[in-house]
């Protein structure tokens, strides 16, 4: 009579050692581009406080952490579209139509702030939809269709303003606003909302396996699906949850200007948008980013408009100095890509 030996089946790694692998594949918390960024900011806020005191005071300061909440709150949602390997283009657009219905909704309807915001979501979020849709199950590029749904969101918000002003927009979404009523020890609430929102998405990417995903789809969509990875459902979350951001970033646009609102409103957006995101470190082939990046890129890409401003130079060297940047981002970031492919 033999006896046959069986191999034991090895059973998932203990905690501790799952802990130990996750450490080494994860990024570190704060990369080196990163800290490039933040001593970037430092030096920039230094040199600016010498060369023009005002910008040291609270009431420079404030304003520019108000300018910087919407689009830091609006490339939270871009990094994640970006890391799956997509764009939208859209946003400005979108961010026209959710601000002038806001604006009409407080000024025919007298809506309350979570009334107005509730709105400003779920239209955002249906905006959003529309271009995850198309993109996920349309199997044409990202920046073809959200070229095309800009246009059609600004041929939408131009019907709503009727060639005429938003005017007589009242204190509703003052909490979100300049005055004293929209901060809280100095700080506006819309920076204090993004900052908690770049937080959560910050800890979704890194740790959430959904946020993982998004990583994986932008490395390669194929494989990406071939394990098990439901790229078309991700894809369509992802732009309707950017979607989601561009409506309150809306609210926050309102909120922070007069009780007039006009046409402009959503001009250039999807430009800084962009350019906050990949001067923060995000691939624009996809697969690698941090929202934590974005927060800085969208600081520096405002603090660079509020220096130009304030020291009196043409507004276009503020458009030069964002295009150096992004030039050097995107020819670090492509050096950086060429050098792990040789290894």
């Amino acid at each position: 009579m033999s006896t046959a030996l069986e191999t034991p089946t090895p059973g998932p790694p203990p905690p501790a050692t799952r802990s130990r692998v996750a450490r080494r594949i994860l990024p570190p918390p704060v990369t080196s581009q990163e800290w490039v960024l933040v001593a970037i900011l430092v030096l920039i806020w230094v040199v600016l406080s010498f060369a023009t005191p005002a910008f040291a005071t609270a009431g420079s300061i404030q304003p520019l952490l108000s300018s910087v909440a919407p689009i830091a709150l609006m490339g939270v949602g871009m990094t994640m579209i970006i890391i799956t390997g997509g764009i939208d283009v859209s946003v400005g657009g979108a961010l026209m139509v959710t601000g002038v219905t806001t604006a009409k909704l407080l000024v025919d309807q007298g809506v309350s702030l979570p009334i107005a915001l509730l709105c400003a979501m779920v239209l955002g979020a249906v905006l959003g939809l529309v271009n995850g849709l198309l993109i996920a199950y349309g199997h044409v590029h990202a920046i073809i269709i959200t070229f095309g749904t800009a246009n059609l969101f600004q041929f939408l918000g131009r019907q709503i303003f009727d060639s005429q002003t938003v005017n007589g927009i009242p204190g509703t979404l003052e909490f979100f606003g300049r005055g004293d009523a929209g901060r809280t020890l100095g700080v506006p609430h819309s920076f204090l909302l993004t900052v908690v929102v770049a937080t959560l998405a910050w800890l979704y990417l890194r740790h959430a396996r959904g946020g993982r995903h998004l990583y994986a789809i932008g490395g390669d969509p194929v494989a990406a699906r071939l394990a098990g990875i439901r790229v078309q459902r991700r894809t369509v979350l992802t732009y309707a949850l950017t979607g989601l951001f561009v409506g309150v970033a809306a609210v926050f646009t309102v909120a922070s200007g007069t009780s007039t609102l006009d046409q402009t409103i959503g001009n250039g957006r999807e430009l800084a948008v962009i350019a906050a995101v990949v001067i923060g470190g995000t691939s624009i082939t996809g697969g690698r980013g941090s929202v934590l990046g974005t927060l800085l890129g969208a600081l520096l890409v405002q603090t660079v408009a509020s220096g130009v401003t304030q020291l009196g130079w043409p507004s276009q060297l503020s458009d030069f100095f964002v295009g150096v940047a992004i030039a050097i981002a995107v020819g670090a970031d492509l050096l950086r890509q060429r050098a792990r492919e040789a290894r």
